[in-house]
């Protein structure tokens, strides 16, 4: 049977699918001591997340989005006993757990369900949890409740292990440790999974056996402003090489006619362009007052080499990657104060699901309202525990497939 095809060719055509990921076992591993590392600024009351997450989740289903679950898609892809084992073998390692505890810990690992593996997988696995595996040297010295397999947290944050541009794949090579092992999660899927390996795709940047580590980029700096043009932040984690990379590919396949490169501060405030910016409709955005003054590079292709010119207005040159005459800028917050509170609390990171309609949080009061005075319609979700990871509606989700805009 035929799978629908993948495009994404703008940020505001209606959303007909969408990948979350329902927060679990892994942001119960957060504690006072870890919580830094895996890119956490508090603890996380779990349950509440989890009910926070179903409502967004029931709240796409109802505008008649199609969502598919991160968790359940692994555990899909696992199903198959060949893919099962492989990825067993590629993250239970001697570099991982040392040369003693890799049989052990891929027997128990093999034992599990396909759910099972993919709840550990991006939940991890304690030495405790291995029968026998604190008797050794490694598990001795760790501790019970060290990890051999650590945590994901981060999964929640859908956008960023990978990227949809038209039919193309960005499978993003993460700049933060605590997020390495999501990209072989994500690539098992796209490789494996049915949806995805019988869609005839194409991958853009990041192919799964690439070494690209160096040269980094993640979901929240790509905005697909149309056909014609990417935005792409040039972040604390998306740099200018991976940047220039994926634009020169898209060049090649037609795939863009020019790259809008946003230099942001590189603060954890700033981390991603959808921190500062989103689409809302087809000719409006979102926007953080100071974004406006960010250095913006127009990319290119020329005849030998990309041509770069510098852009000296983000406003100007956004109404031209979306190809509107006038493009409508709504502002974060009342004023100063307000803009940078609600831009911490992810006022900027919208997702739409159609032109004029998205989704936000519904503490960021201020901005809700004057979306709403712009004539966009704004759907809120509860937002007391999903923002402690610094990640809102757009964050929290990969678009596979919407529709053309117009």
């Amino acid at each position: 049977m035929s799978v629908p095809a993948i495009s994404v060719t703008s940020e505001v055509g209606r959303l007909r699918e969408v990948v979350l990921h329902r927060p679990g076992l892994e942001l119960r591993r957060l504690t006072p001591a870890n919580k830094d590392a895996l890119l956490f600024d508090e603890l996380v009351w779990v349950s509440q997340a989890q009910a926070e997450h179903d409502g967004f989740a029931e709240l796409l289903r109802a505008e008649g989005v199609e969502v598919r679950l991160f968790g359940d898609l692994l555990a899909e892809t696992l199903a198959d006993e060949g893919v099962r084992a492989d990825l067993i073998r590629q993250v239970v390692t001697a570099d991982t757990c040392g040369v003693e505890l890799v049989a052990r810990v891929r027997e128990h690992l093999a034992g599990f369900s396909p759910a099972q593996l993919a709840t550990a997988l991006v939940g991890g696995l304690t030495v405790a949890e291995v029968p026998g595996a604190g008797d050794g040297f490694v598990g001795g010295v760790l501790g019970a409740s060290a990890f051999l397999l650590p945590p994901l947290p981060n999964t929640v944050f859908t956008r960023d292990p990978s990227a949809w541009i038209g039919d193309g794949l960005v499978l993003s090579p993460m700049h933060k440790p605590a997020r390495h092992a999501e990209r072989r999660l994500w690539g098992a899927v796209y490789r494996h999974h049915p949806r995805f390996a019988d869609a005839a795709t194409r991958t853009w940047y990041g192919e799964v056996d690439g070494d690209q580590l160096t040269a980094t980029i993640e979901g929240g700096d790509i905005l697909v402003l149309s056909e014609d043009c990417v935005a792409i932040g040039l972040s604390e984690r998306s740099s200018p090489v991976a940047a220039e990379n994926l634009a020169a590919r898209l060049f090649m396949s037609g795939a863009a006619r020019w790259v809008m490169a946003v230099d942001l501060p590189k603060a954890r405030g700033t981390m991603h362009l959808d921190t500062v910016l989103t689409v809302v409709d087809s000719d409006a955005v979102v926007l953080w007052p100071p974004a406006s003054r960010f250095p913006v590079h127009r990319i290119r292709p020329g005849p030998s080499r990309m041509r770069v010119t510098e852009e000296p207005d983000l406003v100007r040159a956004l109404g031209e990657g979306l190809a509107v005459d006038a493009l409508r800028v709504v502002t974060t917050g009342e004023d100063a104060v307000a803009a940078d509170r609600e831009q911490w609390d992810d006022g900027n990171n919208t997702l739409a699901l159609r032109p004029g309609v998205v989704v936000a949080y519904e503490r960021n009061v201020d901005t809700n309202r004057r979306l709403r005075d712009a004539g966009v319609t704004v759907h809120e979700i509860s937002s007391h525990e999903l923002p402690r990871g610094r990640g809102g509606p757009r964050c929290m989700s990969c678009p596979v497939r919407r529709d053309p805009p117009g």
